[in-house]
C-alpha cells in the first residue's frame, strides 16, 4: 500500500493560502547526503524485485552492504530467507542498532517492503527498471511504493551513525519482500521472528505521508493508526444443470446473481472509532459549512446518526472510511454454453472495521447471500486492532512535518481502507504507526502500481531529514 491514496482522503481540502510550488523548492538534506540518498534510491530501482524475479536476494544484499560498510556488526545484520508468493524463496533485511548503553526500554522498529508490483516496459513512457531524473521528480517502479520509503529511512539511519548520533534504545529496520504478494515476512516477524524484533512500537514507512493541490495548496498530512482487516471470501452456487434448451427458473448463474444485486444494496452498520473521532472532526473543520463538513460533525456529535454516516460514506473521497464494505471482484460460472450452469462461484473482498469480529461479518454475508449460496472465508483473516494514539509518536510526526512544511500544516490521525505489512504487528500485540512525510501532487503523482510512477526529488530528501528528526526524539533519549 502507498501513501497517496490514503492521503488523498483529504482532497476535498481548501485552505485559504496556496504554497510557492513544493517541487522547486530547496530541499533542507545535505548536498553529500542528497548524492548518497540518490546513489541508494537509483540502485534500488534498478533492481527488478517483482514476484517471480528472484531479485530480493539482491536487493536485501545491497542494503545489508550499505550497514555493514558504515560498521554494524555482521550479527545485526541479517539477510533472511523465506517462501514469498507461490513459495518462490524471498528475503527480509533485518538490521539491528544496538543501544550506546544498556536499556530496559523496547525498541523502536521501522517497517517498510523492498518488492514492488510488475510493470511493463510498452506500457511505460520509459523502461520502468531505469531510473530518470526529470523535472524535479525521479521515475521509476517503486520510487514511491515503497522503495523509497525503505531508502528515506535507511539513508537517515546511517547519517544519524555517520554524525556520532548514539541512540538510547535499540533502533531495528526491518524489510520484507513479499508485502505485495503474500505478506509471508511479516507474518514471520510477527510470530517466528518476533522475539528478534519485540518492539515498542513501530514506525510504519509504508504508511502516512502528504499532499498538496496542482497549484499548490497543502493538503495536509496523515498519521495512519489503524488499517481495515482483509477478508476475501467466496459465494457459491450449485445447481444439477441440464440442457440449455430446457430453462428451469432455478439456475446456479441467477441465484448467484440475486445474491450478489444483495450484497450490493447492503450497508453494514456505521462505526464510531478513536481513530474516526480524531480523523472527522479534523475533516469538518476542513470542510467548512459545507453538506458534508455537516454530516462529520453530526456524526462525530452522534455516533447513532446513520444518516450523517450515509452521507459521509457516499463521498468518493471517505468510501469505506465509515463502516465495513464488502465487494464483488471476480466472476467464474457454467461449464458449456449449451449447457445450463452447475456451478457458479463469485469472489468477495471485504474490508473490515477495526475491532469487528470477522465471524460476525461472515454471518451477516450468508444472511445477505441467502440460503442457496454458500459463503465460505478463502483463508483466515488476520485482525487487527488500531493502535493508540501515543502522545510521543504524535508529537514527534507533528513537530518533524510542520518543521519541514510549515506550523499551520494540518496533521490527521487515519485509518487506512487497504493493508500494510504493520497489520500483523498489530495483532501481535505491537502498536503500528504509519509515519511517512513523503508526498506528492494530487492527483498527477498518484501513480503508485500505475504508470510512470514519481516521486518529487525535495519529497524523497526531505524525508530522509524527518526520518532523522524522529528517530532523534524517539531513540534519542
Amino acid at each position: 500500500m502507498r501513501r497517496l491514496a490514503a492521503i488523498l482522503l483529504l482532497a476535498a481540502v481548501t485552505p485559504a493560502v496556496a504554497a510557492p510550488n513544493p517541487v522547486t523548492q530547496p530541499t533542507k538534506l545535505s548536498p553529500e547526503w542528497q548524492a548518497k540518498t540518490r546513489e541508494m534510491i537509483k540502485t534500488a530501482v534498478e533492481i527488478p524485485t517483482v514476484a517471480g524475479r528472484g531479485e530480493l536476494k539482491r536487493m536485501a544484499d545491497y542494503l545489508a552492504g550499505q550497514f555493514r560498510a558504515a560498521g554494524w556488526p555482521a550479527d545485526d545484520v541479517k539477510v533472511l530467507p523465506y517462501k514469498g508468493f507461490n513459495d518462490e524463496p524471498t528475503h527480509a533485511l533485518m538490521v539491528r542498532w544496538r543501544a550506546a548503553s544498556p536499556s530496559a526500554r523496547k525498541p523502536v522498529m521501522i517497517l517498510g517492503h523492498m518488492d514492488v508490483v510488475e510493470a511493463k516496459r510498452a506500457d511505460w513512457e520509459f523502461d520502468p527498471f531505469t531510473f530518470l531524473e526529470k523535472d524535479g521528480y525521479f521515475y521509476g517502479r517503486g520510487v514511491n511504493d515503497d522503495k523509497q520509503g525503505v531508502i528515506s529511512s535507511a539513508a537517515a539511519v546511517l547519517k544519524l551513525k555517520s554524525e556520532g548520533f548514539k541512540p538510547a534504545r535499540d533502533i531495528i529496520l526491518f524489510y520484507t519482500g513479499d508485502e505485495e504478494t503474500q505478506q509471508n515476512g511479516a507474518r514471520l516477524g510477527a510470530t517466528e521472528w518476533k522475539a528478534m524484533l519485540d518492539a515498542e512500537f513501530a514506525l510504519n514507512a509504508d504508511a502516512g505521508g502528504g499532499a498538496f493541490t496542482s497549484d499548490f495548496r497543502p493538503l495536509g498530512f496523515g498519521l495512519q493508526v489503524a488499517e481495515k482487516v482483509y477478508q476475501t471470501v467466496t459465494f457459491t452456487t450449485t445447481n444439477r444443470g441440464g440442457h440449455s434448451s430446457r430453462p428451469r427458473p432455478d439456475n446456479a448463474i441467477y441465484d448467484l446473481a440475486a445474491a450478489l444485486q444483495r450484497l450490493q444494496a447492503h450497508r453494514f452498520e456505521p462505526m464510531m472509532t478513536e481513530v474516526n473521532r480524531a480523523y472527522f472532526t479534523a475533516r469538518a473543520r476542513q470542510e467548512g459549512e459545507s453538506p458534508l463538513g455537516n454530516a462529520m460533525r453530526a456524526w462525530v456529535a452522534n455516533p447513532n446518526d446513520g444518516e450523517a454516516a450515509d452521507i459521509i460514506e457516499a463521498s468518493e473521497l471517505e468510501t469505506g472510511m465509515t463502516r465495513t464494505r464488502c465487494v464483488a471482484t471476480r466472476l467464474d460460472g457454467g461449464h458449456a454454453e449449451n449447457a445450463l450452469p452447475q456451478k457458479a462461484e463469485a469472489t468477495v473482498n471485504c474490508r473490515i472495521m477495526p475491532g469487528v469480529p470477522v465471524p460476525s461479518v461472515l454471518e451477516e454475508l450468508r444472511a445477505i447471500a441467502g440460503p442457496k449460496v454458500k459463503v465460505e472465508p478463502v483463508k483466515p483473516a488476520v485482525e487487527s486492532p488500531p493502535s493508540p494514539l501515543r502522545d510521543d509518536v504524535v508529537s514527534a510526526y507533528t513537530r518533524s512535518v510542520r518543521s519541514l512544511y510549515g506550523g499551520d500544516i494540518a496533521i490527521i490521525p487515519h485509518m487506512s481502507t487497504g493493508a500494510t505489512d504493520g497489520l500483523f504487528f498489530r495483532a501481535a500485540g505491537i502498536p503500528v504507526y504509519g509515519a511517512e512525510a513523503s508526498w506528492g501532487i494530487s492527483p498527477d503523482d498518484e501513480r503508485a502500481h500505475g504508470l510512470d510512477e514519481r516521486i518529487p526529488i525535495r519529497s524523497l530528501y526531505n524525508n530522509v531529514v524527518h526520518w532523522e528528526t524522529m528517530l532523534r526524539e524517539l531513540a534519542g533519549r
